[in-house]
């Protein structure tokens, strides 16, 4: 399997637990009926079939993704969706858009800005180069989490990890971190900033689905084998994070969990 298939098999599993949230979310974006929009590093599409649902029936949504599988993979969520009308699917670099100026009314984006080695406020600025005067750009990032209860300090541990703090790392400036995004609207150029934090819970049963979506989360989150524990750390997040594992921490009684995705918008001038 290559790395994308990988990935893009991880990206199918998280839908599980995110869509959720995404859709909760999705509904406070209060999307114009009929409006055009774009989501930039729209990834496998799962969550443009979402925005074109929330844009109505005569609103159309343009996904963008540098990878050909993600998009294959969208097209074909958008026909056994019966959306082929209300979305289209475009090979594209969002560093240098594809598109005229003040060609939408909208454009979202998602684990993307910040996430690369490229500059949040530049990235913005393109993106605002697509939207019409008036128009709004969203930013939604995955922000924090604890899945771990009963063992704070593994977690801390984990979270303390270069895999941890990715996408930011620790030779990047402070500026740079995802949760300073309202300053990046405001370099672009753009206004009316806000910022708003949504909590999506994990709560059991827990269905087989859930789990694998689950165990996978904790590999993208902190890695199969983190290099930077101890040993005994190591040995400690194997046995609580692998789901073959007898002594998996979603086997516990009443397990409970959570994680958070920051929503940052700002107003087109």
């Amino acid at each position: 399997m290559s790395g994308a298939e990988e990935y893009l098999k991880k990206l199918e599993l998280s839908n599980i637990f995110r869509q959720h949230i995404i859709r909760n979310i999705v509904d406070t974006l209060q999307l114009p009926s009929g409006s055009k929009g774009l989501d930039a590093g729209c990834g496998t599409g799962f969550y443009t079939l979402m925005l074109a649902e929330a844009a109505g029936v005569c609103g159309h949504v343009t996904g963008l993704d540098i990878e050909e599988k993600f998009l294959a993979k969208g097209r074909s969520l958008a026909s056994k969706s019966g959306l082929t009308e209300r979305v289209s699917f475009m090979k594209g670099d969002i560093r240098k858009l594809p598109f005229e100026e003040n060609l939408f009314d909208w454009a979202f984006s998602m684990d993307l800005v910040g996430y690369p080695k490229i500059d949040p406020v530049l990235l913005l600025k393109e993106l605002a180069r697509t939207v019409k005067p008036g128009g709004t750009i969203y930013i939604l990032n995955w922000s924090s989490q604890m899945l771990l209860p009963g063992y704070p300090f593994l977690e801390a541990r984990l979270n303390a990890t270069s895999l941890g703090i990715a996408p930011f790392d620790a030779k990047m400036k402070p500026e740079l971190h995802s949760m300073r995004a309202r300053e990046w609207f405001k370099q672009a150029g753009l206004n009316n900033t806000k910022a708003q934090t949504f909590v999506g819970d994990i709560n059991p049963p827990l269905s087989q689905e859930m789990r694998k979506a689950l165990a996978a989360l904790f590999e993208m989150r902190w890695g199969k084998d983190n290099p930077e524990l101890l040993e005994e750390e190591q040995l400690e997040y194997q046995r609580l994070c692998r789901d073959d594992s007898p002594d998996c921490i979603l086997n516990m009684p009443g397990y409970y969990g959570f994680f958070t995705y920051s929503l940052f918008r700002g107003r087109v001038m």
